[in-house]
């Protein structure tokens, strides 16, 4: 898995298990879980808007594999 986005992507598979769970969390435990669905939703937006992502940080800083772009 690498940390770019694209195929193999670990940020959309966290992303994706995160929102998953919190939903499931919402339905068996509490609806305050939907919280964190929406803080997942909105960090994928300021992601995808201006290029600074926390996940990816944290999965640099544990040693994930990085995609070499070729130029």
């Amino acid at each position: 898995m690498f940390v770019v986005n694209g195929k193999g992507s670990l940020i959309r598979l966290i992303a994706g298990f995160f929102v998953l769970a919190s939903v499931l969390l919402s339905v068996f435990v509490s609806q305050y879980w939907l919280i964190f669905t929406g803080l997942v939703g909105t960090m994928l937006m300021i992601s995808a808007l201006t290029g600074f992502c926390p996940m990816e940080l944290i999965l640099k800083a544990v040693g994930a594999e990085q995609r070499k772009i070729c130029s």
